[in-house]
C-alpha cells in the first residue's frame, strides 16, 4: 500500500504544472497575508464608523486610512495579476529559459485577453469608460482563467522562442541583453497577438468576454463546490492518508486547494470591508482554525492525550519536544517521532479527527455561533489567537476552536492508551525472550 500511495504521489507531484500552480501559489501566501492584515485595519483601526477611529479620542486614526486602503488594493485587487505572473516565471523555470520576460509575457496576454471598457453607474445614469481594467478581472475572482491564460501565453513562448526562424539575431558586438531582447520579439508579438485575437474571436462569435464566460461555466461551480463539506472532507481524507504513509499530504493536494481556497478567503476579507455579509465558510483559515490545530491531524490533541494517559516516558518525552512546535502548528516531530508514520493504532484517529471536528467547526459557523473566517492569518499563528484574528475578535469562533481541541483530545485517549499497552506487551515480550 506504501508503494502504490509513493508511486502515485511521485507521478501527482511531478507533473509540471501541480509544481507550477504550487510554486506560484506558495509565494502568493505572503501578498494575501498583508492584504488581509490592511484590511483588518482599515476596518476595525481606522474606519470612522466601525474602528477604533469612530472613538472621539481616536478619530485623528482615520486621517490614516488611505494607507491601509492603498495596501489593500496593492495586495487583493491585483492578486490575479501576480499570479499570472508569477506562474509564468514557473513554466519558464520548467522549460529552462533564463529570465523574468516569460512572466511579463503572461501578463501581457491576460491583459490582452481582459476587456477594457467598463460601465459606470452615476444615478440613474450608466456611462462606459474605456481605458479601464475592472477589478473584478485583476482580483481573486480571475484567477482561474489567470491560470489557464499563464500557462498557455508561456509555454507558447517558450515554444516559439526555442524556433530559430523566429529569432532576430544580432551581431557580436551587440551586448548580450539587448541581443536577448530583440531575440524574443517576434514570440512575444505572436503570443500577445494570438490572445487579442482569441479575445476578439469569443465576444464577436458569443457576445461575452473569455473571462465572463469561463467564470460563469467553470470558476463559479468550482467555487461552489469549495464551499462543500463532501468536497472539503474528501481533500482532507486525501492529505492525511498520504500522510500515514509518510507523504506530505498537504503539499499533495495544494495545487487543487489553494486556487479554491484562495478566492474564498479573499471575498471574505473584502466582504467584511464592504460591511456585506460574508460568503464563504471554508478557507485557508477556517482549516487552520479547526482542522490543523497543532498541525495536521490536530496534533496539539494527540500530545495533551498523552500527558493524560501515557505511561510510558518515551512517548511522554516525545510529547514534550513536541508541545512547543504544536502551538505553532507543526506537527513533523509527533508524524515522525513517535511515529504516526504507518502506526496502525495512531492512523485511525489521525484521519478520522480532522473530519470530525471540521464538521463541528462547519456547523458551528451554519447556525451562526461562530463567525466565519475573514482574513487570511499565517499557518503558524498559535491556536485562540489565530481564531481571533481571522474572525476579527469572534468569541463563538474561540470557544469552537476550544471545543475542537477537547473532542481531538477525547479522540485520541482511547488510541493512545492502546499505543501505550501494546508498546509494554511488546516490552514484556523481549525482556522474556531476552531471559529465555
Amino acid at each position: 500500500m506504501s508503494d502504490v500511495l509513493g508511486r502515485a504521489s511521485t507521478r501527482i507531484e511531478s507533473w509540471r504544472y501541480i509544481i507550477v500552480i504550487r510554486n506560484a501559489f506558495q509565494h502568493l501566501i505572503p501578498v494575501v497575508i498583508v492584504g488581509a492584515f490592511a484590511t483588518l485595519f482599515k476596518t476595525m483601526v481606522f474606519d470612522p464608523s466601525m474602528g477604533l477611529a469612530q472613538f472621539e479620542w481616536a478619530a485623528f486614526l482615520a486621517t490614516f486610512k488611505p494607507i491601509a486602503d492603498g495596501v489593500a488594493y496593492a495586495t487583493l485587487k491585483v492578486l490575479t495579476i501576480y499570479a499570472v505572473f508569477l506562474i509564468g516565471l514557473e513554466v519558464s523555470k520548467i522549460n529552462e529559459v533564463k529570465g523574468y520576460f516569460a512572466g511579463i509575457v503572461a501578463v501581457m496576454s491576460y491583459i490582452a485577453l481582459t476587456p477594457t471598457i467598463m460601465e459606470a453607474v452615476s444615478g440613474d445614469l450608466t456611462v462606459p469608460v474605456s481605458n479601464v481594467i475592472a477589478s473584478k478581472y485583476t482580483d481573486a475572482n480571475g484567477l482561474f482563467i489567470g491560470i489557464v491564460v499563464s500557462i498557455a501565453a508561456s509555454e507558447l513562448w517558450c515554444f516559439l522562442g526555442r524556433q530559430d526562424a523566429l529569432r532576430i539575431k544580432m551581431p557580436p558586438s551587440v551586448p548580450a541583453n539587448v541581443s536577448a531582447s530583440f531575440s524574443a520579439l517576434i514570440p512575444t508579438i505572436i503570443t500577445v497577438v494570438v490572445f487579442s485575437v482569441v479575445c476578439f474571436v469569443v465576444k464577436s462569435l458569443t457576445g461575452m468576454y473569455p473571462y465572463d464566460i469561463v467564470y460563469s461555466v467553470i470558476t463559479v461551480p468550482l467555487l461552489g463546490l469549495s464551499q462543500g463539506l463532501p468536497t472539503v472532507l474528501l481533500l482532507q481524507l486525501i492529505a492525511q492518508v498520504f500522510w500515514v504513509f509518510g507523504i506530505h499530504g498537504n503539499s499533495l493536494i495544494s495545487a487543487i486547494y489553494n486556487p479554491l481556497m484562495i478566492p474564498a478567503i479573499t471575498a471574505n476579507t473584502e466582504a467584511f470591508a464592504a460591511g456585506e455579509p460574508i460568503p464563504n465558510i471554508f478557507s485557508d483559515s477556517f482549516e487552520c482554525m479547526y482542522m490543523k490545530v497543532g498541525g495536521s491531524g490536530m496534533l496539539l490533541c494527540l500530545a495533551i492525550a498523552i500527558f493524560i494517559v501515557a505511561r510510558r516516558k518515551d512517548f511522554r518525552e516525545i510529547a514534550k519536544l513536541s508541545l512547543p512546535c504544536n502551538l505553532f502548528n507543526i506537527g513533523e516531530v509527533v508524524i515522525f517521532g513517535l511515529p504516526i508514520v504507518l502506526n496502525p493504532i495512531l492512523a485511525i484517529p489521525f484521519v478520522i479527527v480532522s473530519l470530525v471536528t471540521g464538521c463541528i467547526g462547519y456547523f458551528a459557523t451554519v447556525i451562526g455561533f461562530a463567525a466565519p473566517a475573514v482574513f487570511l492569518v499565517p499557518w503558524p499563528t498559535p491556536p485562540i489567537i489565530n481564531a481571533l484574528i481571522a474572525t476579527s475578535g469572534n468569541i463563538g469562533a474561540v470557544i469552537t476552536q476550544l471545543i475542537c481541541i477537547v473532542v481531538g483530545v477525547l479522540i485520541y485517549l482511547p488510541f493512545v492508551k492502546a499505543m501505550d499497552r501494546h508498546a509494554d506487551a511488546d516490552a514484556d515480550s523481549a525482556a522474556q525472550l531476552e531471559e529465555d
